[in-house]
C-alpha cells in the first residue's frame, strides 16, 4: 500500500489562476509584441520559411549525397547541436551511414582536430561551414585548416563546390569569403537564435 499526501499539491483552480497571465504572455509570442520579439521568426517558420532556398537546400543535399563519404558540420553550440540530435535521433549514435558526417569546429582542442584531419585521407570530403558572423573563434580556427586541406586536396575550382556556408545572408566575414570564393550560400535567418535554428537552414 501507498500512501501519498496531496496536501500541497495545486489543485485545478489555483492552477486555473494563472491562464490569465498565461493567455497574456501567449498574447506577446503570438504577435511579437513582448520584449525579445526581433527573435520571433520562429513562431511562424512553417509557413514564411525561403521556399525557393529550401528547394536549393534539397539539391545541395542530395549532390552530397551522391559523391561524399565525409561530410565535414563545422559549428559551434546551436549551430550543429540540432542536427547532430537529429541525427542520432533517428540513426542512433552508432546507426549505419551512407554518409559520415563529423563535428569540428566546437573546440580548441589540436589534438581533435589533427585527428579529424587525419581521417579525411582518400575520402571524398564536403563541409558545410555555419557561422553567422563567421569570427566564431573555435569555427574559424578550424574552417581555416579545412578550407586550406580541401583546397590542397582538389584545388580551389573543385573546393568551392565542396564548400557550403550557411552564415548571414547579406554581411559578415564569412560572407565575404562565400561570395569571393564562390561557395553555394544557405541564410541564417535574422530574427531566429541558434537555439530554435534546427529547422531553418543551419540544421537542416
Amino acid at each position: 500500500m501507498i500512501n501519498v499526501n496531496l496536501t500541497h499539491v495545486q489543485n485545478r483552480e489555483k492552477v486555473a489562476q494563472f491562464q490569465t497571465k498565461v493567455n497574456e504572455i501567449h498574447g506577446w509570442i503570438s504577435d511579437k509584441t513582448g520584449k525579445g520579439n526581433d527573435f520571433l521568426g520562429w513562431v511562424d517558420w512553417a509557413t514564411t520559411y525561403d521556399k525557393d532556398e529550401f528547394d536549393r537546400l534539397k539539391k545541395t543535399a542530395k549532390r552530397i549525397a551522391e559523391d561524399a563519404d565525409v561530410f565535414l558540420v563545422c559549428g559551434i553550440g546551436g549551430s550543429y547541436l540540432g542536427a547532430r540530435a537529429a541525427i542520432e535521433f533517428t540513426q542512433g549514435l552508432f546507426g549505419k551511414k551512407d554518409i559520415e558526417v563529423v563535428y569540428v569546429g566546437n573546440t580548441f582542442s589540436s589534438t581533435a582536430i589533427a585527428q579529424i584531419m587525419a581521417s579525411l585521407e582518400g575520402k571524398s570530403v564536403y563541409c558545410n561551414v555555419i557561422s553567422k558572423s563567421g569570427t566564431t573563434t573555435e569555427t574559424a580556427l578550424a574552417f581555416r585548416l579545412i578550407r586550406q586541406y580541401i583546397e590542397k586536396t582538389y584545388g580551389v575550382e573543385e573546393a568551392s563546390k565542396r564548400i557550403i556556408a550557411t552564415t548571414d545572408k547579406a554581411r559578415g566575414t564569412l560572407k565575404q569569403l562565400a561570395d569571393a570564393k564562390g561557395y553555394e550560400t544557405f541564410s541564417i535567418p535574422d530574427d531566429i537564435g541558434g537555439r530554435y535554428s534546427v529547422l531553418t537552414s543551419v540544421g537542416l
